[in-house]
């Protein structure tokens, strides 16, 4: 063999080494793509509407110019895009913690800044007249998944126009259930009130079973006639499907619910290293869940309505992009492997 045949060998022989490296490379990184995309947060937005909750009572008055007093002071406090997330009072890793994580007086807002208005102590919070005894709870879930709901009420002498902390809650909730059925958007489920009089305060604990994320709400709510009081306290209303369409497109948070809502806008991600707890929205958020009601849905309606959780729950968008990633990195790697061969097979023709 001459010099010059020597030498295209071993160039040859060299060329598919690194195709052979780069196809290795590039298959190497398919597990970890597969495994970052597997690990994509997930979506789950809410908020209780019967008995109202704060956030939602003062987002149907209207989060630029609210009516009450107490909304208006709210938004004064933490600015009208809290109330356009309505939906979205969380904890992202709060991992059935709730009450180690959330400061007292931050228990309305889940410990989370944006939210801080929420959380102003006061006696003239738009309510809900309430009685003891059985009572149909709804939720609105904006993006079902599978979890628990825990109700808590305050203590007989319960003040107002203090801050609240976990010891004016008793100690169990009163109503506890997991993976309670939809119903026209809504999570419906039975409890039995605790008898009280005056102005009190409902407390929920959203806790995600397929996610450490948590919500909460605070609904407040009067027993008697006024509540006890002297003035009659405001009425609050849940906002409606309608109203929750119009402001859509100013959230930051995601809206899913049948398909999605006109105008929604997708949640943003913290940068990576961003500290998240109360942070909204956090880390477990960054692809939206699968649509009830969508293509993907694999859950199941009957003639009234009703759509089962453990149907719903769980992140659909997971697996497919799952998929796709790894059918992008699998054509990619064929497509390099492909174009390798060809430059193989034209050198060793030139050579010959």
């Amino acid at each position: 063999m001459t010099f010059p045949q020597l030498s295209t060998a071993f160039e040859q022989r060299g060329s598919r080494r690194r195709g052979a490296v780069v196809i290795a490379a590039a298959l190497g990184v398919a597990p970890l793509a597969l495994t970052g995309l597997a690990a994509g947060p997930a979506a789950a937005h809410g908020s209780m509407t019967d008995p109202v909750s704060r956030v939602s009572a003062c987002y149907a008055e209207g989060p630029e110019s609210p009516r009450s007093a107490a909304c208006k002071a709210a938004v004064a406090a933490g600015g009208a895009q809290a109330l356009y997330d309505w939906n979205g009072v969380n904890m992202a890793n709060a991992a059935g913690k709730s009450k180690q994580i959330i400061p007292d007086g931050k228990l309305c807002s889940g410990g989370n800044d944006k939210y801080k208005g929420l959380d102003l102590p006061r006696a003239d919070w738009p309510a809900t007249t309430l009685s003891a005894g059985e009572h149909t709870f709804r939720y609105k879930g904006t993006a079902p998944h599978k979890g628990s709901f825990a109700l808590y009420i305050t203590k007989a002498g319960y003040d107002p126009s203090k801050p609240l902390a976990w010891s004016d809650l008793e100690a169990t909730p009163f109503a506890e259930v997991s993976d309670p059925p939809m119903r026209g958007g809504d999570y419906v489920f039975e409890g039995r009130i605790p008898a009280r009089s005056g102005r009190h305060l409902i407390y929920s604990i959203w806790q995600r079973s397929d996610s450490p994320e948590a919500f909460y709400t605070c609904s407040d709510v009067v027993f008697g006639k006024d509540g006890g009081a002297g003035a009659p306290a405001p009425k609050a209303s849940a906002p409606t499907d309608q109203e929750i369409a119009d402001g859509a497109a100013k959230s930051t948070v995601q809206h899913h619910h049948g398909a999605a809502t006109p105008g929604a806008q997708p949640s943003s991600v913290p940068a990576a290293g961003a500290a998240t707890p109360g942070n909204q929205p956090g880390p477990n958020e960054a692809a939206a869940a699968t649509p009830v009601g969508t293509a993907g849905g694999t859950g199941t309606t009957d003639a009234t309505g009703t759509r089962s959780l453990a149907e719903t729950g769980g992140d659909g968008s997971t697996s497919y992009l799952a998929v796709g990633g790894a059918g992008a990195i699998a054509l990619g790697a064929a497509a390099l492997f492909a174009t390798l061969r060809r430059k193989s097979l034209a050198t060793g023709r030139h050579s010959r």
